[in-house]
C-alpha cells in the first residue's frame, strides 16, 4: 500500500513538472515571437532612417553654397596650421621640445593684439540677422 501512494505522489509531481515545463516552453516561444516582431520593426525603423539620411546627404551634396565667411576662415585656419607645422613637427614625432617651451617663440606670443577700448578685448558682437 505504502508503495502505491509513493508511485501516485511521483506520478502527480511528475504531471505538475510536466505542466510547468509546457507552460515555460510557452512563455519561451511567445517571448521569441515577440524578440522577431521587434527585431523587424526595429529593421525597418533603420532602414527608414537611413534612406532618411540618405536623402539629406544628397540634398547637402547638390547645395554646396558654402558662406564666404566660413570659406575665408576656413582658408586663414589651414594657412595658420601650415604656417605652424614646422614648429610643431619635431614635438609630434617625438624628437623635440613642446613649441611654447622655445623662447624664440615667446617674442611671438609678445604682439600686441588690436583692441579698442569700447570692447575691452572681446570680440565685436555679431549684427543682428533679420528674418527672411
Amino acid at each position: 500500500m505504502e508503495l502505491m501512494e509513493k508511485h501516485e505522489e511521483i506520478l502527480v509531481k511528475r504531471a505538475q513538472l510536466l505542466e510547468q515545463m509546457e507552460s515555460n516552453r510557452e512563455q519561451l516561444r511567445i517571448q521569441r515571437k515577440q524578440r522577431v516582431k521587434e527585431s523587424e520593426a526595429a529593421r525597418h525603423r533603420n532602414a527608414t532612417l537611413l534612406q532618411d539620411l540618405q536623402k539629406i546627404e544628397e540634398r547637402l551634396r547638390e547645395r554646396k553654397l558654402v558662406h564666404p565667411n566660413l570659406l575665408a576662415l576656413e582658408t586663414r585656419y589651414w594657412a595658420s596650421v601650415e604656417e605652424s607645422v614646422p614648429a610643431w613637427e619635431n614635438f609630434l614625432l617625438g624628437k623635440g621640445p613642446h613649441p611654447t617651451d622655445d623662447p624664440a617663440q615667446s617674442s611671438r606670443k609678445a604682439k600686441p593684439r588690436h583692441t579698442s577700448a569700447q570692447d575691452g578685448g572681446l570680440p565685436p558682437r555679431p549684427k543682428p540677422r533679420h528674418a527672411r
